[in-house]
This record gives C-alpha cells, sequence and structure tokens, in this order.
C-alpha cells in the first residue's frame, strides 16, 4: 500500500516526539527510535558495503551517533532524512578507512575476474517484482561498481564528490557507472530471457533512463 502524505505527516509526529521523549531520558525512548529506523539504516550500510557483518557493526556506530548528536537535530528536515545522512556518511567513512582501503584492493581484483567471467547464477523463481529484479542484480554487482552506482543514481551524488569520498577521480567514478549500468542491463535482460515479465523491462528502461538523464 501506497504511503500517503497523511501517513508521512503521522509517522513525522512520531519521530519528533520520540525525540522529545529521547531528549528528556524517558526509559525505552532510543529503543523505539532504533525500532523505527534501524531496518532501514542496516538497508543502507548493507547495500553500501556488501557485508552483512559490516552493516551490523555499521549500525551499532550510527545509533550511537544518533545517541550522541541527537540534542544538534533541530528539525528542519524529517528525522527519517537526517538519519540516512548519517549512515550514508559512516558508510563513506568506512570505505575511506584503512579497512576500506585495504578491501578496495581486493575489490579490483574482483572486478577484473568478474569482468572474465560475468554472474552465471540462476535467479529465484518467481520473482515478480520490479524493486527484487534490480535490487538482486545490484547485488551482484562488483563492489566497486556497486558503491559508485549507488552513491550517484541511489544517493544523488556528483561524480566529483564520489570521487572526493572514495578516494578515486572523477573520470573513474564516471566509468564505474557506465560499467555499473551496462552490467545491469546486462543482468536485468538476462532476467527477462528466462521468463520474467513486465518488471524486468521496466528496469532496464529505468536504467537507461538515467543514462540519457545524465549530463
Amino acid at each position: 500500500m501506497a504511503i500517503t502524505p497523511s501517513d508521512r505527516t503521522e509517522a513525522n509526529r512520531l519521530d519528533r516526539d520520540i525525540v522529545q521523549r529521547c531528549r528528556r531520558g524517558e526509559p525505552g525512548a532510543f529503543e523505539e527510535l532504533y525500532g523505527r529506523h534501524g531496518s532501514r539504516l542496516y538497508t543502507v550500510a548493507y547495500r553500501m558495503t556488501g557485508s552483512a557483518a559490516d552493516a551490523e557493526d555499521l549500525v551499532q556506530d550510527i545509533f550511537l551517533q544518533v545517541y550522541r548528536r541527537l540534542d544538534s537535530y533541530r528539525g528542519e528536515a524529517a528525522l527519517g532524512t537526517w538519519l540516512h545522512r548519517l549512515a550514508v556518511n559512516a558508510c563513506l567513512d568506512f570505505v575511506r578507512s584503512k579497512q576500506g582501503r585495504r578491501q578496495r584492493v581486493t575489490d579490483a581484483v574482483e572486478d577484473l575476474d568478474a569482468l572474465e567471467a560475468p554472474a552465471t547464477g540462476p535467479w529465484r523463481a518467481g520473482a515478480a517484482l520490479e524493486r527484487l529484479d534490480l535490487e538482486r542484480a545490484i547485488a551482484q554487482l562488483p563492489p566497486s561498481y556497486r558503491r559508485v552506482f549507488l552513491l550517484h543514481d541511489v544517493e544523488g551524488l556528483e561524480h566529483h564528490e564520489i570521487g572526493e569520498a572514495l578516494g578515486i577521480a572523477e573520470g573513474t567514478s564516471k566509468s564505474l557507472l557506465f560499467k555499473a549500468r551496462t552490467r545491469l542491463r546486462s543482468l536485468l535482460r538476462g532476467r527477462e530471457f528466462e521468463g520474467a515479465a513486465q518488471p524486468a523491462r521496466a528496469a532496464v528502461v529505468a536504467i537507461e533512463a538515467g543514462r540519457h538523464g545524465e549530463r
């Protein structure tokens, strides 16, 4: 069911109430905040890192930041938006860290292997929704492709911002995005050939639109 404006207004009201309760130190308030937003932030961290263990660690770090910085939240944006930005920044910090730099060396080797041997794993039967097709395709991208694709096409960062965040050249960001979109189109069309209906085609069209819309 689609979220209506009234649903969003009520959710924002509940979030503001929880923030006030957290600031007053009411028992259980922060746990409620975690329960409302933890799953979404885990999804962001998992997409950015491709690792369940790293995502779990990052979520703990993110909520530690939330606990420390909640007094700085002024309510200009929705709480979910503020939390999402904290999560993205935490993930970028992880990628920039020593551990992240070591991982990128491994990723580069995996990228070369992936180009030589494209993913051939079977798609799960019964996947009928565009979002499921696209999520699975994104999960099959080499890590460096996936990071740039998510930062540009999902988070809306510009190539120079991605370059600064990941420690790569702007041209490298553009190249990785091109390769990511090409791989996604290939994966989604492969799904289509195996019997997917309109959803997979719609996902391909959406990726094509993003490519043609980029300036």
